[in-house]
C-alpha cells in the first residue's frame, strides 16, 4: 500500500516513513470513506483533522471521568478508615468501644506483624495478648502501647469468654490502669468458677491497686484455701500459665501475712 502523504510503500496501519495512517476511514459528518492521510472529506469537504482533534478531546474527557471515579473511591476508603478509628479508639483514658458480636476481626485495624484476617475473634485476641506480654517481658514500652488497646478490644469482640479469657482481659485492663474494670472482669469469671485460681489472683491484685485491702484479703484467703485441690484439676490455662501458678500462692501467703485480719 502506498502512503498518500509521502508515497512510500508500506504495510500495516501506518506509513514506515512518515507515520501517516494507511487505513481508510469514514467521515463522521457524512459517512463517506476517505483515503488514509486525507485532511478533508472528498464528499462533503469537512475537515478530518478537526474531527480527529474532537475525538482526542473526547478520549481525554473519558479518562478524566475515570480518574474522578478513582478519586471518589479513594475518598470512600479513607472515610472507612476514619469510621474504624472512631469505632475503636486506642486509649487516652477513654472507655473502649464495645463492638457488637457481628463485627469482623478486621475491624480491629492493622496490627504490625500479625495477620488477624485468618483468625477467629478469640484466636486474634490471644495472639494480641501474647504480643503485649512479650513487650512487657522485655520492657518494650512502644510494643505494649501499640498492642494493648487493640488486645482489650479484641477480647470484648470475642465475648462470651471462658475463665481463661476473663483472666487475660483482666490482666490487660490492669496494665491499662483500669482497675475497676479489671476487678469486675475477674469477678464475672468467679461467678461461674468461684475457685478459679488465676481469676482469684487477678481480682486480688486489682483490689490491691484500688486500695481495698479487705477485698484483697478475701480473694487471697480463698485462693490459699483451695489452691492444692484446684491446682490438681489440670485445667489447660493452669498448664499454660505454669510459671505464674508457682508464684500466685506465695503472693497470696505473703499478703495475708503482711495484712492480718483485724
Amino acid at each position: 500500500m502506498k502512503c498518500s502523504r509521502c508515497g512510500t510503500e508500506g504495510e500495516g496501519n501506518f506509513c514506515p516513513s512518515c507515520g501517516a495512517n494507511l487505513v481508510r476511514r469514514a467521515c463522521s459528518s457524512c459517512g463517506a470513506q476517505v483515503s488514509a492521510g486525507s485532511r478533508f472529506c472528498t464528499s462533503c469537504g469537512t475537515s478530518l483533522q478537526a474531527q480527529a482533534e474532537e475525538a482526542a478531546v473526547g478520549d481525554e474527557a473519558a479518562k478524566g471521568d475515570k480518574r474522578g471515579d478513582v478519586a471518589w473511591w479513594i475518598a470512600g476508603g479513607l472515610l472507612v478508615v476514619v469510621l474504624v478509628l472512631v469505632a475503636f479508639p486506642r486509649g487516652d483514658g477513654e472507655e473502649p468501644a464495645q463492638p457488637g458480636p457481628a463485627a469482623p476481626v478486621e475491624a480491629l485495624g492493622p496490627a504490625p506483624g500479625v495477620d488477624l484476617s485468618t483468625m477467629t475473634p478469640r484466636e486474634a485476641a490471644d495472639r494480641l495478648y501474647n504480643r503485649v506480654m512479650e513487650g512487657v517481658s522485655v520492657g518494650d514500652t512502644a510494643e505494649v502501647e501499640s498492642f494493648l488497646p487493640m488486645a482489650i478490644d479484641a477480647y470484648e469482640l470475642a465475648r462470651p469468654l471462658d475463665a481463661d479469657g476473663h483472666f487475660h482481659l483482666s490482666l490487660l485492663q490492669r496494665l491499662a490502669g483500669d482497675y475497676e474494670r479489671a476487678r469486675a472482669t475477674a469477678e464475672a469469671a468467679l461467678q461461674e468458677h468461684p475457685d478459679h485460681l488465676l481469676n482469684l489472683s487477678a481480682a486480688a491484685e486489682a483490689a490491691v491497686e484500688l486500695g481495698d485491702t479487705a477485698a484483697a484479703r478475701g480473694y487471697y484467703a480463698h485462693l490459699a484455701e483451695v489452691f492444692d485441690d484446684e491446682a490438681q484439676r489440670g485445667l489447660p490455662e493452669y498448664e499454660e500459665h505454669s510459671p505464674l501458678m508457682a508464684s500466685i500462692l506465695s503472693d497470696a501467703l505473703d499478703f495475708l501475712e503482711d495484712h492480718p485480719e483485724g
